[in-house]
């Protein structure tokens, strides 16, 4: 059995050929995809700003084999996000991911030193 890793990937574009109806839905349900519905799913989560409307962003868990690396989780990302959009018919362009590996990076945790001292004050 091959070694899974767990990656955050921040999948980001912009709108382009965005019909008068993928536009009016898009700008309607605005309130839903903005600051307070930014989460790392395996759907996926859609985040914009309404005005202007030009650019948006997407985020995603992806387990994959570990050997594969961030590459892969960033494609496989990516796939999600152009499916995800084709089938709610919203034109884009321009996709390009950041990965996180969630297995390899660094908690930095603060000393016990520094919060005994700031007690004693």
């Amino acid at each position: 059995m091959t070694e899974q890793h767990t990656y955050r990937v921040i999948v980001r574009g912009t709108w382009d050929g965005l019909t008068d109806e993928a536009r009016a839905r898009l700008l309607a349900e605005a309130a839903d995809h903005g600051l307070a519905g930014m989460r790392f799913t395996e759907e996926g989560t859609l985040s914009y700003e309404p005005s202007p409307l030009k650019h948006f962003s997407m985020r995603y868990v992806v387990v994959s084999d570990a050997a594969d690396g961030e590459e892969m989780a960033g494609a496989l990302a990516e796939d999600r996000a152009e499916a995800t959009l084709r089938e709610l018919g919203y034109g884009f362009t321009g996709l390009r991911s950041t990965v996180t590996d969630l297995d390899t990076m660094k908690i930095n945790r603060k000393s016990g030193k520094a919060g005994k001292s700031a007690s004693r004050r």
